[in-house]
């Protein structure tokens, strides 16, 4: 029944698409983010549906979609350029086999990422794609939400619609999109149009925010808890009470505290003593072992080259018995171990021209929603979403850096969409700029010249 009930939705969905085109993009995004096929095991699973969708969206955008207020930008020209270098380590992969999986799925995300903000032109399409994003992902997470509320939560024991550790399903990824999502889910309830932002709205964005912070605790992430504290640093930059708000975080803070389980006070408590815990231990000797692999190949090595790494390291391990607490260092010798930093991902896979074309794509977009919020912050209404909307996009992509730190998630789709969103607002606002500037010219060009015309009869009397 779930199944035949998603593959419904999913046919009504590109069936609205022949009406509005447009439509097939937002298609494309729910089937990205939420993986229908993953979800259903006959209907959904046995068509090829997310393939159907871009197919749909990109001959929708390039045979009828007008494209007025469509424009290539700087961002989008840096992602065809990682899209390319990437495509070309494949071919040298130290891993060609693995490289190749992984490459089937990149280059469709950057491919998307390249060609998204073309098809959003106007601020209805800017906004209902963001919609369609939030909204995917909030059915991730309300129900793990629930089920964190009903105490089924814990590490690697929450279980998602799936089972299957990749993705948005992972749980530090999702905890981490859970969190970059909540400054858009603020600028819903008050810049919406699509929705208007009434009591109603905000009587489902709210819970929705509560549910994007349980997730962190849910998952026990420890990345989802950092990227908690960076979102509440962000917010100090536009609430205009700020001791009032650290104040309300604090006794917030305090108030949870009894509800959380032990088990997350335990996972928590390896954040400050990272050398005692074996994932985190593994994590830096992966690096470490990084910096030395792109020393000798500093182009890197494609795809998963971590597969490569072998490293021994002494890990602590505490016993206990009664009252006393021994700690006996062992020898533990590891290979294989994935990177767990974004950073660190691209070094290792593309070496260093990747690392910078990466770290270029993602800081350009901080500093060009800083320019745009700065811009537009004071303008008055039809304008005043803009402003808003930058700096909703700026924290999510903020705090997405932080979380990435610690996760290999340098092409997870969805903030590659995340970015897509980012020069289209930048693409748009440009353009309304250029169009202001232009229609002011040709208003003063007419009173320049009547100023002239009258200056000249009134220096020669004789002319009149």
């Amino acid at each position: 029944m779930l199944d035949l009930a998603l593959m419904l939705f999913v046919v009504a969905f590109l069936a609205a698409g022949f009406r509005r085109p447009f439509v097939w993009v937002l298609a494309y995004l729910y089937i990205d983010i939420l993986a229908p096929q993953k979800i259903g095991w006959s209907l959904t699973s046995a068509l090829p549906i997310s393939l159907i969708a871009f197919c749909a969206a990109f001959a929708g955008w390039l045979l009828v979609d007008p494209k007025r207020g469509s424009r290539f930008t700087f961002r989008q020209f840096l992602m065809l350029c990682l899209l390319i270098y990437c495509g070309i380590s494949t071919s040298f992969a130290d891993f060609p086999v693995e490289a190749a999986e992984k490459w089937a799925w990149v280059w469709k995300a950057l491919f998307f990422a390249i060609f998204f903000p073309l098809t959003l032109t106007t601020r209805l399409r800017i906004e209902g794609a963001a919609l369609i994003m939030v909204l995917t992902v909030s059915a991730i997470i309300i129900s793990a939400g629930i089920k964190t509320a009903l105490g089924g939560g814990g590490y690697e024991s929450l279980y998602f619609f799936v089972n299957d550790n990749s993705g948005l399903y992972e749980s530090s990824t999702l905890a981490t999109v859970a969190i970059a999502i909540i400054p858009l889910i603020v600028w819903f309830t008050r810049h919406g149009t699509v929705f208007v932002p009434d009591w109603r709205v905000k009587a489902f964005a709210y819970p929705l925010i509560f549910a994007c912070l349980l997730i962190p605790v849910g998952t026990e992430a420890r990345t989802g808890l950092i990227c908690i504290a960076v979102l509440g640093v962000l917010m100090l930059r536009d609430v205009k009470r700020r001791l009032a708000f650290m104040v309300a975080g604090c006794l917030v803070g305090l108030v949870a505290l009894p509800f959380l389980p032990q088990s997350y006070y335990e996972r928590m408590a390896t954040i400050g003593s990272p050398s005692g815990d074996e994932s985190a231990s593994t994590r830096m000797a992966v690096w470490e072992w990084t910096l030395d692999y792109v020393g000798e190949n500093p182009l890197g090595g494609g795809f998963d080259a971590y597969r490569g790494n072998s490293f021994t390291y002494d890990m602590p391990v505490s016993q206990k018995s009664g009252n006393t607490t021994a700690v006996e260092y062992r020898e533990v010798t590891d290979d294989a171990r994935a990177y767990h930093s974004a950073i660190f991902e691209m070094l290792g896979e593309q070496g260093w021209p990747g690392l910078a074309l990466w770290l270029w794509l993602q800081l350009l977009g901080v500093w060009q929603m800083e320019r745009l919020r700065r811009r537009w912050k004071d303008r008055g209404p039809p304008d005043s979403w803009q402003a808003p909307l930058a700096s909703a996009l700026q924290f999510g992509q903020i705090i997405y850096l932080v979380g990435s730190l610690f996760q290999g998630i340098a092409y997870q789709p969805f903030i590659l969409m995340f970015i897509g969103l980012q020069c289209a607002l930048w693409s748009y606002c440009r353009l309304h700029d250029s169009r202001r500037n232009k229609g002011q010219r040709a208003r003063r060009s007419p009173a320049t010249a009547n100023s002239a015309r009258d200056a000249v009869t009134a220096g020669f009397p004789a002319l009149r």
